[in-house]
């Protein structure tokens, strides 16, 4: 049985920024923005990011198998993400919380801060989910809707482009501001499609909810990205609605850099739709204007996040190095040009 994918038509409580509700594009879909700026030349700055490291990275998270929370896959991940950063020479804590899923089950979250220069008083915020779905309840068979799924592309790829920056930036040196990479846990817990219980919206980004309201007193980094969901066939990152009403100047800062990067025909300079997602709580608790690096399929019957969201096909064997190329060296770019 094919299931046609839930697209939700946020609110106006939610475009104040006043409620939470489950992830999906809605209106403004793939609408051309008008050119008034002049067109870039393509003039990249930084360390070449490596697509190849940011697959291995992408697959070492595959390995541990899901990494839904409580499991055994996600206690020995979180292990290895704090070791990875770790010998990069991040600082490296982890914020442990026990959080409430739709379910009543007590989560065992672990929220992973790791940071690049910590001593450095100018920073930038990127951050990933790393936790997996623990159902498949967007797959085309039913029957797997129970099922919980590796999250290639939803969950490992944005960890792993983090984890390649911060390789670099080990490596080359250069970058005179700091770089906090913050891997948010209990994203992905939402209240499942086929559960017989209402979907109030508070059930997803629970550690980017609970990140956003205990950071530590005078964190202020100047703008926070989001990577989600940046390794995927056929990706295309339109500028997301939300995004664009938190922090319209860092919207185009970032499809501004990867013009420049040479990867603007990833970046389409295109409205996206508004989606519920880890920057609502960054920007609306932790007030750190923050945008979402998310694909969007207009023509996609299965899902506008893509075939393979919240399906057991999102597996490595969908995971494109040219979308992990795109999309670091955009954040390189970004980074690099401050």
């Amino acid at each position: 049985m094919k299931k046609k994918p839930i697209i939700i038509i946020v609110s106006l409580l939610v475009l104040a920024g006043l409620a939470y509700a489950f992830m999906g594009w809605h209106s403004g879909q793939g609408e051309m923005l008008p050119e008034t700026e002049e067109v870039e030349k393509v003039s990249p700055v930084g360390p070449a990011f490596n697509a190849d490291s940011a697959y291995a990275f992408t697959q070492a998270q595959c390995d541990f198998g899901p990494r839904s929370m409580n499991s055994v896959g996600h206690d020995r991940c979180a292990e290895w993400i704090v070791k990875k950063f770790e010998d990069y020479g991040c600082k490296v804590e982890v914020q442990h919380a026990d959080l409430k899923g739709y379910d009543g089950t007590i989560l065992k979250s672990q929220n992973i801060m790791a940071s690049y220069r910590p001593e450095l008083t100018t920073r930038i915020l990127l951050c990933a989910h790393w936790d997996s779905r623990p159902w498949a309840d967007n797959d085309p068979d039913s029957a797997n809707w129970h099922k919980p799924i590796v999250a290639a592309n939803d969950a490992a790829s944005g960890v792993a482009v983090m984890l390649e920056i911060a390789r670099l930036l080990n490596q080359d040196k250069k970058l005179n501001i700091g770089v906090d990479f913050v891997c948010f846990d209990a994203e992905d817990w939402g209240t499942p499609q086929w559960a017989d219980v209402a979907d109030n919206g508070d059930s997803w980004a629970l550690g980017a909810q609970y990140w956003s309201q205990h950071i530590p007193a005078g964190y202020a980094p100047r703008y926070g990205i989001l990577l989600d969901m940046v390794g995927g066939q056929g990706a295309k990152f339109y500028q997301e609605q939300m995004s664009k009403q938190y922090a319209p100047e860092i919207v185009k800062k970032v499809w501004r850099a990867a013009r420049s990067a040479g990867y603007g025909s990833f970046f389409p300079k295109a409205a996206g739709g508004a989606v519920t997602d880890d920057h609502i709580p960054v920007n609306d608790f932790a007030k750190i204007p923050t945008v979402d690096i998310i694909p969007y399929y207009p023509d996609c019957q299965q899902s506008s996040f893509g075939p393979t969201w919240h399906t057991l096909a999102d597996d490595m064997q969908h995971i494109d190095k040219n979308t992990l190329k795109a999309v670091g060296q955009t954040v390189i770019q970004v980074l690099f040009t401050e």
